[in-house]
C-alpha cells in the first residue's frame, strides 16, 4: 500500500529509531519505494546514512564505558570494549596517513592507534603509557584497513600498573604489534 510522503516519512523515523542498523534497501523493501526515495527522505528529515547511524551508536555506547580518555582522543574508530580486558578499533588508512612518493602509512598513526587503544582499556580515570615495546611487522597503505586488537594480560594493583597487548591486522595479516605497560593511577581495580 502506497502512503503519502508526511506518512512515509514518519514511519521511516520510528523505524530507524527502532533499529538503527536497519540498511535503505531493507527500507526500500519495507515501504515499496525506490532506495533513491529512502535517501531523499533520510536526507529530508536529517537522518545520516547507515554508517554513520552505526558509528553514533558506538559512540554512545561507549561514551560511558571508557574511562581514561574521552571517545573523540581515540585514534581509529573503537568497536568493542571490556573494560581491562579487551578493546577492538579500527583506522581506515587515508591519503594524510601515508608519505606522499610511496602511499606507506607513517608508524606514528598505527602507534598512535594501538597506544590509544591500550589507554581506553584501562578502567581507570588516569591511564598513561610508563613503557611500550613495539615492532612493524609490514608496511601498510592508503586504502588499507587496520584492525587493532587490545588484551590486557596482567593487573598488578600493587605497582599501578597494566600491561596491555595490542596486535594490529590488515585481513587477518598482522602489521603491528605491541606491549604497553599501562599506569594507573586506582590501585583498588
Amino acid at each position: 500500500m502506497k502512503r503519502n510522503k508526511k506518512d512515509r516519512q514518519s514511519m521511516l523515523t520510528e523505524t530507524i529509531k527502532e533499529n538503527p542498523f536497519i540498511t535503505d534497501e531493507e527500507l526500500a523493501e519495507k515501504f515499496a519505494v525506490s532506495i533513491q526515495t529512502i535517501r531523499l527522505d533520510r536526507l529530508e528529515l536529517s537522518i545520516p546514512e547507515l554508517r554513520e547511524r552505526i558509528k553514533n551508536v558506538a559512540e554512545k555506547r561507549f561514551e560511558d564505558e571508557v574511562r581514561s580518555l574521552p571517545l573523540e582522543e581515540v585514534i581509529g574508530e573503537i568497536i568493542d570494549i571490556e573494560l581491562d580486558q579487551s578493546a577492538i578499533s579500527i583506522l581506515d588508512i587515508k591519503r594524510e596517513h601515508v608519505f606522499k612518493r610511496n602511499k606507506i602509512a607513517r608508524g606514528h598513526h598505527l602507534f598512535a592507534q594501538a597506544n590509544s587503544l591500550a589507554v581506553a582499556v584501562i578502567n581507570d580515570e588516569l591511564a598513561l603509557t610508563a613503557k611500550s615495546n613495539i615492532q612493524f611487522t609490514r608496511s601498510v597503505k592508503e586504502g588499507e584497513r587496520v584492525i587493532a586488537k587490545a588484551r590486557v594480560t596482567n593487573i598488578d594493583n600493587e605497582n599501578g600498573r597494566t600491561i596491555v597487548e595490542v596486535m594490529s591486522y590488515v585481513n587477518n595479516e598482522l602489521v603491528f604489534k605491541g606491549e604497553f605497560e599501562m599506569y594507573r593511577s586506582n590501585n583498588d581495580k
